[in-house]
């Protein structure tokens, strides 16, 4: 008896996670504050083998005779608080206070081998890319262009920076990536905006934890992108 209510409660709760992946990724794009967008046919996946899996656990359960282990099942199902909770009070992508924990623009990946910048007009570039150009030997492709970024605003000791979290997989190993910005009044904190300048050339030997600088000559507010993470 009491294995019928446990195959239940356990197939109810494996109903409930596959539908809460399937909730933020199928049909949302909640599932970008966790993990990156290649991510998504996996998770989708996940879910929709989730709930095959609950549904058949309760279908086998309910060939059983309920008996008197309810208890036990109310117990069980406290399990799933947390998933609720997820789903109702979802959290926010990684922001500013995630930012300040972290030790400074890490060195890039890369830092060579980009094209060049068109002459002329406003480049849009992502900050990953930027940095990778203001960390080359020379850091000349930049010289003199103007530039567009994209970021939220975080304070510093000099004034503000404009900054993105950089993720490889998912939320937990995110690291930030910023840039200084002068010129023009810090933002709110935790602003998304974009940014447009030029770059200011580096003077003295640079050092790994080198944060690039831009003067900047126009701050627009925008909404937080859907993809929040670089």
């Amino acid at each position: 008896m009491g294995t019928a209510v446990n195959r239940q409660t356990q197939g109810a709760l494996l109903l409930i996670l596959g539908a809460v992946l399937l909730t933020i990724s199928a049909f949302s794009t909640t599932y970008v504050n966790y993990v990156k967008p290649d991510f998504r046919p996996l998770l989708v996946g996940a879910g929709a083998v989730l709930l095959g899996l609950g549904l058949l656990s309760v279908v086998q359960g309910s060939l059983g005779r309920p008996g008197a282990h309810a208890h036990a099942s109310r117990v069980a199902w406290l399990l799933a608080a947390p998933v609720f909770v997820m789903v109702i009070v979802a959290p926010p992508p990684l922001g500013s206070f995630a930012a300040r924990l972290g030790d400074g623009t890490p060195a890039p990946s890369r830092t060579a081998g980009y094209g060049e910048l068109g002459r002329g007009g406003v480049t849009f570039l992502t900050l990953g890319e930027f940095i990778g150009r203001a960390y080359a030997p020379s850091g000349s492709s930049l010289t003199g262009r103007k530039v567009r970024l994209t970021g939220f605003a975080v304070p510093s000791k000099t004034g503000w920076n404009i900054t993105r979290m950089r993720i490889n997989c998912c939320a937990a190993d995110a690291m930030a990536v910023e840039v200084a910005v002068h010129g023009v009044p810090s933002p709110k904190e935790n602003t998304w905006v974009r940014v447009t300048g030029t770059w200011i050339p580096r003077k003295g030997r640079r050092s790994d934890t080198y944060v690039p600088e831009m003067t900047a000559s126009d701050v627009q507010p925008i909404s937080p992108p859907v993809e929040p993470y670089e």
